[in-house]
């Protein structure tokens, strides 16, 4: 799998897990999707900083340097309100305006890097982008497809 498939299916994983977390009404189920997206964020925050965003900032093409800034940055602010949101008891409905914040931060985030640093990495010929889409999922611990 390429690099950007891989990133854009764990985009689309973490955003179904916000909803999901949402719409839950049990507490426990509302825990338990909260770990699982810390997990995921994190997972994926560490494979793009570490590899994804080194291999763009290669390209040394459109403004590579300034979006991986940008996206660091973004990466830091998602960090934050995840934080905060950890600390919120989800039967506060404070947890629901955090939720809906970070939901918002994730797609912003996805939706940008989707359609302004991957059409950059395209640039990468199809079997880089399947070297590096290899070692993010082993680094990330899923499986190679």
């Amino acid at each position: 799998m390429t690099a950007t498939r891989l990133l854009a299916s764990q985009h689309r994983q973490v955003l179904a897990l916000l909803k999901k977390a949402a719409s839950a009404q049990d507490l426990e189920t509302r825990r338990r999707l909260l770990q699982a997206i810390e997990h995921d964020l994190t997972t994926h925050a560490r494979i793009e900083e570490d590899l994804f965003y080194p291999a763009v900032k290669e390209l040394a093409r459109e403004n590579a340097e300034e979006m991986v800034a940008k996206a660091l940055q973004e990466h830091r602010v998602v960090g934050l309100v995840l934080g905060e949101l950890l600390g919120v008891d989800p039967a506060d409905e404070r947890f629901e305006v955090d939720l809906t914040v970070l939901e918002g931060l994730v797609e912003h985030h996805a939706e940008e890097e989707e359609r302004e640093m991957f059409r950059l990495a395209e640039k990468l010929d199809e079997a880089q982008l399947e070297e590096l889409g290899d070692r993010m999922a082993a680094r990330a611990g899923e499986p190679e497809r």
